[in-house]
């Protein structure tokens, strides 16, 4: 296979950096795009894009022969059933986070996905960042000792939409599934326990929908090291991302990126230019890196970076939280059975 020929799901604002992403890709071509809602607009995005084919029928684009790769940006909701049909197509699959909100559900798609023998990938893409990466070979290769204390920061400048905020599935698994995956990622250890305390700071929209705009976390290792994840809906100062792994030997730590390194010194105080603006800003170079390793991979048959078992694994530590904040208690993953993240 020379070229590996992808029909996206979901022309969103994710659907259009991965279809922007992969024109780049000499070894890939957008063959076709489809949307519930495609008209005039997105047929004029796509033809100035050289994407031959948009439609409204996603069936079409996985049964066409001649695609090979299924990129999946659609609703939460749609992506079990959604990878079923590829698989059973025997089209690889790229799909965004999280695969369902309910554990079982994620489990039938990763066996049709493994009886099919086709690849899925998952996006987290934060795990091709340039900072986290480099702070992963830092505790990989042992410069900063056996891991004891790992802590991450995440907070969006401005909350989601309303009309988002009731169907996101809630803080832990929408926006902290980032930061579960992240953690299993930087110390290449598995959670074992979860604590999770949140509360309603900014818009009381959340609590309506029984969700917190504000929360922590605190995570158990394997092996025992400990985590503190910490995320808010609106930080006004900006996009925040933080990360810090303390270890035996010494820490290393990612502040936040900046539109330059600028620092203006006057008699008033010291300052700079905020954080970059959003996640699209901020990890605009890991979303080409993602995309770029996801046709690699499929072209030299090496193994996927981000799997559909990181996927299931970030997943239930985001259901051990959300049971944590409802029950007011640490939750082990052990506890959860067959549990949903609508729980």
């Amino acid at each position: 296979m020379k070229k590996i020929k992808i029909g996206i799901i979901g022309a969103g604002r994710i659907g259009k950096i991965h279809a922007d992403n992969l024109l780049r890709l000499p070894e890939a071509e957008v063959a076709a795009i489809s949307d519930l809602y495609a008209g005039p607009e997105l047929e004029a995005w796509a033809e100035a894009r050289g994407i031959a084919r948009v439609t409204k029928d996603s069936g079409s684009i996985i049964d066409d022969p001649d695609i090979n790769a299924i990129f999946i940006c659609s609703s939460t909701d749609t992506h079990v059933p959604l990878i079923k049909q590829a698989a059973a197509a025997g089209k690889h699959i790229f799909c965004e986070k999280p695969v369902s909100l309910d554990i079982a559900q994620t489990e039938e798609a990763l066996e049709a996905v493994r009886q099919a023998g086709v690849q899925l990938q998952v996006g987290f893409n934060r795990r091709f960042d340039h900072n986290f990466r480099r702070v992963r070979e830092l505790v990989e290769t042992g410069e900063v000792g056996e891991a004891h204390v790992v802590k991450i920061t995440s907070r969006d400048p401005n909350p989601p939409h309303p009309d988002y905020i009731k169907v996101s599935g809630g803080i832990f698994i929408d926006m902290m599934i980032h930061d579960f995956d992240m953690a299993r990622f930087l110390t290449g250890d598995e959670v074992e326990e979860v604590y999770a305390q949140g509360a309603v700071r900014i818009d009381p929209i959340f609590a309506e929908h029984e969700d917190v705009d504000t929360a922590i976390v605190t995570l158990k290792f394997r092996g025992g090291a400990l985590g503190v994840i910490d995320n808010s809906r609106q930080a006004v100062y900006g996009y925040d991302q933080r990360v810090e792994v303390f270890g035996s030997k010494g820490s290393v730590n990612v502040t936040n990126d900046h539109p330059n390194t600028a620092e203006i010194s006057t008699s008033s105080g010291i300052m700079r230019d905020k954080p970059l603006h959003f996640f699209l800003e901020r990890y605009n170079d890991a979303y080409v890196r993602e995309t770029r390793l996801f046709i690699e991979c499929l072209l030299s048959g090496k193994p996927l970076p981000v799997t559909g078992s990181d996927a299931l694994q970030a997943e239930r530590i985001a259901l051990a939280a959300k049971l944590s904040s409802r029950l007011n208690r640490p939750v082990k993953l052990s506890e959860l059975g067959g549990a949903t993240c609508q729980n």
